[in-house]
């Protein structure tokens, strides 16, 4: 009987995308530590890292054989994604009445975010994601190039070993 519930199809998207959630979180918080271009190191750059790992992300799962799982996958994503911002801006000391707003213009970022992102998988030869890096203004320096191959390099590692 229990068997039954593990092999159902939504517990495998749910599966799929919670084991890539982590990935995500993970990997952006070893990214945002260990590497110095940053302006700073808050909530801010956090949330951008995530949301360019998690954009990436959707968009290899777009790519994926079995396309109609993956978009359920992406769905999901999203949704942790969301749940992730209401649940830390609370940890932060958002209450209630005001968390709804917050976390509102968070998705319109994460959404706008999508938008601006380049279509191309290869991002670091990719002009459009220097001009998406400078629209989040997270890099000390002028050097887009060298980052954009880091965040490329980076989902790389991290997507061939999950």
């Amino acid at each position: 009987m229990i068997l039954q519930y593990f092999n159902k199809k939504e517990n495998k998207d749910q599966t799929i995308a919670t084991d890539q959630y982590k990935i995500i979180l993970t990997e952006s918080s070893l990214f945002l530590n260990e590497n110095n271009f940053f302006k700073v190191k808050n909530y801010k750059t956090s949330f951008e890292i995530v949301s360019i790992f998690l954009i990436m992300f959707l968009r290899k799962n777009l790519l994926e054989n079995n396309r109609e799982l993956y978009l359920k996958v992406n769905d999901k994503l999203v949704s942790m994604f969301i749940s992730d911002i209401d649940e830390s801006l609370r940890e932060k000391g958002i209450g209630d009445i005001s968390i709804g707003k917050y976390v509102k213009s968070y998705v319109k970022k994460f959404y706008f975010r999508i938008t601006k992102f380049p279509k191309d998988n290869n991002v670091f030869k990719n002009e459009t994601f220097i001009e998406y890096l400078k629209i989040t203004d997270l890099i000390k320096n002028d050097d887009y190039v060298n980052v954009s191959r880091k965040f490329q390099d980076k989902f790389t590692n991290f997507i061939n070993t999950s």
